[in-house]
């Protein structure tokens, strides 16, 4: 029997990207235009270096986008467009406030830190854009964000768990040392 090369470390992100790529694809099943990306923004934060974290979110949103436009067909107009383009934006400001915690902190705590700050950011931006457009609300209804709050932490958990258990399988380290955030 002859041993497996490992691939090398630009594969093993490239490899991450597609997959995270993928679930975002499987959470728009479940979810249709909600998909965590609060959740993936965070996990992308403590999976990568800052490129590649950026690569990753953006292949989640551009995932997201294509299934929405050709498979649960959304409507072909400038709102729709508009809306894309600033989940893509706050997608991406997510990630940088993930980032940003695992800078400053390490470990569980760290991951669960990248995860909130993922989170504000990302219904933040969203609380703005409804401010600055004059819209509704109503879509932040303490209930309404709360659910929101539970399905991103529950994909981040899920995730995360996936992130451990990957790592332990594919480079045989013990499953504590996986769980803590990589600091770049």
């Amino acid at each position: 029997m002859t041993a497996v090369n490992l691939p090398s470390s630009l594969s093993r992100a490239a490899i991450g990207i597609v997959a995270l790529a993928v679930a975002s694809v499987l959470f728009t099943l479940g979810f249709a235009c909600a998909v965590p990306l609060a959740a993936f923004a965070a996990i992308a934060a403590i999976s990568f270096d800052r490129r590649e974290a950026l690569a990753a979110i953006g292949a989640v949103w551009l995932a997201n986008q294509a299934w929405g436009f050709t498979v649960m067909h959304y409507p072909m107009d400038g709102e729709t467009f508009a809306w894309g383009g600033a989940l893509g934006i706050i997608a991406v400001l997510s990630c940088e406030a993930a980032r940003a915690a695992t800078r400053r902190f390490s470990g569980a705590v760290g991951a669960c830190v990248s995860f909130l700050a993922a989170f504000v950011a990302y219904e933040g931006s969203l609380i703005v854009i409804n401010l600055v457009t004059g819209q509704s609300g109503e879509d932040f209804a303490p209930v309404t964000v709360a659910r929101i709050f539970l399905i991103n932490a529950c994909a981040f958990g899920g995730l995360w768990a996936l992130k451990a258990v990957a790592a332990n399988t594919a480079s045989g380290r013990k499953l504590s040392g996986t769980l803590a955030p990589r600091h770049i």
